[in-house]
């Protein structure tokens, strides 16, 4: 049996699906690209037994429908390597040999009987819903940064799905930062929720395109998780855990208003954070009128650094103390030129937000304060 398929074709969709192989495995057939041919439909999967891809192209066949295993890294190597040009695949039916063909040569892999390969679960009798890929991308990126990678902490490592007829919500936290990101526009009948593992959605994120609107449907059941495009499927174990009160960490008021410029901000918070304790990073930020500084200390090493910046401040004067790594992060993902900044105590959690919201979407962002000495005890 042989096919024809173009070299950068084929070298692109095996790269979007790539990153569910594992390095090793105690299944060593995973290792492998699974080349199913049906006519002229070549599907190609991969597995790392948690989370399945497969992506689908058009190729000119000749011969029987076979499955085959072939090696995924001896295989990704020599199509990087070729320039653009057809390749012809001949597999052997018997002994599952591959040879490649190319323009000026032959290259020869030992591949593996494709029916020994894990079967990918298919979306069949699940509930869905369905959204355009920059959508998703954008809930995905807005979130995912925020989410734990403490696997004493399962339910956190992953985002929340919330699924209802009013909106679709998505959230992250690691217990000291949460983002909360809903999309008005996107709705089903009947509302569920689920945890997707981060580990998933980066894969996720890493084979669709930002500029491309078509729509990914997402299937789901008490189990997986299934992001489908016209040649893309991504299936996925849910995370079976019960996901925090996310709503109930969120302060219902925050009276004290800070607007600043994102750019300024993030600069500052860069610089002091250098002269922070580097097991603690925390900075202090004292607010009063128009001005508020920004300053860190190390003790041990007799480090400190002070800045003072303009804003526009609604509130009484008040001094908190942050984690400024952790606020670098949440601030950097604020796409807005303005940051809003609203407080209400030293001790309760600051909400970050953009100063305009996009048509269809809601997004907030919170960060725990850390104590400092002159609030321990009262």
């Amino acid at each position: 049996m042989n096919f024809i398929v173009s070299s950068t074709a084929l070298s692109r969709q095996l790269g979007k699906i790539a990153g569910a192989i594992p390095s090793r495995s105690v299944l060593p057939i995973i290792e492998n690209f699974l080349f199913e041919l049906e006519g002229n439909n070549l599907t190609i999967s991969t597995t790392n037994l948690e989370t399945s891809m497969q992506t689908k192209l058009l190729v000119e066949s000749r011969g029987e429908s076979i499955k085959v295993a072939i090696p995924a890294k001896i295989l990704m190597d020599i199509l990087k390597a070729l320039p653009e040009q057809p390749v012809t695949f001949i597999i052997d039916e018997k002994s599952f040999g591959v040879e490649i063909s190319s323009e000026n040569g032959k290259y020869k892999i030992s591949g593996e009987n494709g029916e020994d390969f894990p079967l990918i679960p298919q979306p069949e009798a699940t509930e869905s819903i369905q959204m355009p890929m920059p959508i998703l991308l954008k809930a995905v990126n807005k979130t995912l940064f925020a989410a734990s990678s403490d696997e004493d902490k399962a339910a956190l490592n992953g985002i929340f799905f919330d699924l209802g007829e009013n909106g679709a919500t998505f959230v992250s936290t690691d217990a000291h930062r949460l983002v909360r990101y809903r999309r008005v526009d996107v709705t089903v009948a009947n509302p569920t929720s689920f945890i997707v593992p981060q580990k998933a959605l980066n894969l996720l994120k890493g084979s669709l395109d930002p500029n491309d609107n078509r729509d990914v449907v997402i299937y789901y059941n008490d189990n997986n998780a299934f992001f489908r495009t016209d040649d893309l499927l991504l299936v996925c174990r849910l995370i079976d855990q019960k996901y925090p009160d996310y709503e109930n960490v969120i302060p219902p008021n925050s009276p004290n208003k800070l607007f600043i410029a994102k750019a300024d901000l993030l600069g500052t918070l860069k610089r002091v954070n250098i002269f922070a304790n580097k097991s603690t990073h925390q900075v202090r930020f004292s607010i009063k009128g128009s001005e508020m500084e920004i300053s860190s200390e190390d003790p041990d090493f007799a480090n400190e650094a002070k800045e003072t910046l303009k804003c526009h401040y609604e509130g009484i004067d008040i001094e908190i103390g942050f984690n400024a790594a952790l606020l670098l992060d949440v601030i950097t993902n604020v796409d807005t030129a303005e940051v809003i900044v609203e407080l209400s105590e030293p001790n309760r959690a600051g909400i970050i937000l953009p100063n305009v919201q996009e048509d269809g979407e809601n997004i907030l962002m919170l960060i725990m304060p850390i104590m400092l000495n002159s609030y321990v005890g009262t």
